[in-house]
């Protein structure tokens, strides 16, 4: 029995920079499954980027379409065509952060206000954006997954403007779950252990982190893109329709540690 259901099924990723990407991880498992993978990207380097990747991988992308989350009329136009291309979407990977590395590397209190709206804008708001770009084509209910990280709640090194963007993600995620629930929409994000991705290096204090995790987290060692992919698969599928609005770790238990 085939409990993940989701071959033929049209899924949209959003955010894949290359092949160290949570998005591209969960992409590869996707693949793997037959699914139907569209993917969005918001600037030509990063479609040169996934088009390597694929080209490298022989996976063959059901379409390739543009979407700057910034842009409302970006994101009307890229939805406009997912509709023409696929029709009916069964779910969507958010994947997507951006702020500015000097507010990154400054303290938290010295984020400049247009720093605070774009990292917010960008990582948080966008979740909101496309949620209600892709709810009319989620005709047979659907699941939305996004990306988040420990700093949501917690002070950690370097991660400063991020943390507050995040935290407001995931509360988007329990608001957003309330709105579409009874659509059959579930919507639920993976806070996901540190990963070696592009994102990642800007966070100055990365290595460190990575060090700390594998001396306090209970698995004692750091998770992989892949272990993120797999539960990301869990969570676009059959196996979590009675699952929304939630924070699910995957991160050795790094979390649960005081």
């Amino acid at each position: 029995m085939d409990l993940l259901q989701l071959k033929n099924k049209n899924i949209v990723v959003m955010g894949v920079a290359n092949e160290r990407s949570i998005a591209w991880g969960i992409a590869k498992q996707l693949f793997a499954l037959e699914a139907n993978v569209i993917f969005t990207y918001r600037k030509d380097r990063s479609k040169k980027s996934l088009e390597r990747a694929l080209e490298k991988a022989e996976f063959k992308a059901h379409a390739i379409i543009q979407c700057d989350v910034n842009e409302d009329a970006s994101i009307q136009e890229a939805f406009s065509t997912l509709k023409e291309t696929a029709g009916t979407v069964h779910g969507l990977v958010h994947s997507v952060a951006f702020a500015h590395q000097e507010d990154l590397r400054d303290d938290y209190i010295n984020t400049s206000r247009d720093g605070f709206a774009f990292a917010l804008d960008s990582s948080a708001y966008s979740l909101a954006a496309v949620s209600r770009a892709v709810r009319p084509l989620m005709t047979e209910g659907g699941s939305i997954l996004t990306m988040s990280y420990l700093g949501a709640e917690r002070v950690l090194d370097g991660y400063n403007i991020m943390g507050v963007a995040k935290a407001a993600l995931e509360s988007s995620v329990r608001y957003l779950a309330n709105d579409l629930g009874k659509e059959g929409i579930r919507v639920n994000a993976i806070s996901a252990g540190a990963v070696r991705t592009l994102s990642a290096k800007g966070v100055p204090a990365f290595n460190d982190i990575l060090t700390r995790i594998e001396e306090e987290a209970p698995l004692r060692r750091n998770i992989t893109q892949e272990e993120v992919a797999n539960m990301s698969i869990a969570m676009l599928s059959q196996l979590s329709t009675g699952v929304t609005g939630e924070i699910i770790y995957v991160d050795g238990g790094y979390n649960i540690i005081g």
